[in-house]
């Protein structure tokens, strides 16, 4: 009997496809549409940084030479672009009956089991993109077993920024806190610039915050009490700040479940930027990807030894990358 999976309705491009257009059911950074998707063509990526130098101008009498230009100092960093593969597999029993000679349907039954699959683990290769993700977004990407891909402060040589709300305390000035930050990314963007700024606070953050008394006076005169009697997690502004809790985890491989966001804190970040986010995508290790750009997804399959089943692959080849990793600011409740 012919194996139905040689049929090109189940090649690489047409698997890479069909598992890229089921969609994300993960993944906050995706929504904000914070990492645009950048494929590039290469395993390792060159993130090149110009300074400028900006300076007051003298002046100077009628006659006189102009002053020179000063140019920035270039610095060139090099990223490798993790490798992310993951494999499943189709056995007989799922297509056991129908495969019928002569059916109009069958490709489409085999097709369903496939779907049911690739879905399975597109929603894993999601979750993982939205944990690099946030990994990108504190400043220190994370591997699944929470070992350190990379620490973008370290490699752009920039000082983390945490500052402490004081949110245990009654007596704190939270507005000010607020503007402290505010002003921070201001200092930081340096060429860029950003529509608004938005916080991803822990639970334990969002409920310290929204049961501050400053906090509470202050929509109680400007709203009608609305933060007394709506539930705010969804989302609200305070001091120019965007509030929003953010509950994301998952379980590593070996069934440790990781928090993106540890309690009683919470980060900032601008949005609306042109270049301080990107996330970018290398080809697939397949002899017919090289040198083409990458994809977010691939998926191909391939009989198992002695027709016992079909083996699945999917990977994914992504570098999450914030290029101002000063924008990046902790905040901590207490």
């Amino acid at each position: 009997m012919n194996n139905p999976f040689h049929n090109p309705a189940f090649s690489m491009a047409v698997l890479s496809a069909a598992i890229n257009i089921i969609p994300n059911r993960y993944g906050r950074m995706e929504a904000l549409n914070l990492f645009p998707a950048r494929p590039v063509r290469t395993r390792q990526i060159i993130v090149e940084e110009q300074a400028g130098v900006l300076n007051l101008l003298p002046a100077l009498p009628p006659g006189s030479p102009g002053t020179v230009g000063t140019r920035g100092k270039r610095t060139v960093r090099s990223f490798v672009i993790p490798h992310i593969p993951h494999d499943d597999v189709v056995l007989p029993e799922e297509v056991q009956g129908i495969r019928a000679f002569g059916s109009e349907t069958e490709m489409e039954s085999i097709a369903g089991v496939m779907a049911r699959h690739l879905e399975t683990m597109r929603n894993k290769h999601a979750i993982t993109l939205e944990h690099l993700r946030m990994g990108a977004l504190k400043g220190v990407i994370l591997d699944a077993d929470g070992s350190v891909i990379y620490d973008l402060f370290d490699e752009f040589d920039i000082t983390p920024a945490t500052i402490n709300f004081a949110l245990d305390k009654a007596d704190t000035n939270v507005k000010k806190k607020c503007a402290d930050v505010l002003r921070h990314l201001e200092d930081h963007l340096k060429g860029e610039f950003m529509t608004a700024a938005h916080v991803l606070c822990s639970p334990e953050f969002c409920d310290a915050l929204t049961d501050h008394s400053k906090v509470k006076d202050a929509f109680t005169y400007w709203q009608q009490g609305a933060v007394l009697i709506n539930d705010m997690r969804a989302g609200f502004t305070y001091g120019g700040l965007t509030f929003e809790e953010y509950r994301g985890q998952a379980t590593d491989v070996n069934g440790v479940t990781r928090r993106f966001i540890a309690a009683g804190e919470a980060h900032v970040f601008p949005l609306g930027t042109v270049d301080a986010f990107s996330t970018y995508f290398a080809p697939a290790d397949f002899n017919e990807t090289a040198n083409t750009l990458g994809q977010v997804l691939y998926a191909k399959q391939e009989p198992r030894k002695f027709e016992r089943g079909t083996d699945l692959h999917t990977q994914s080849n992504p570098l999450p990358m914030c290029h101002r990793p000063g924008v990046l600011v902790k905040l901590t409740a207490a």
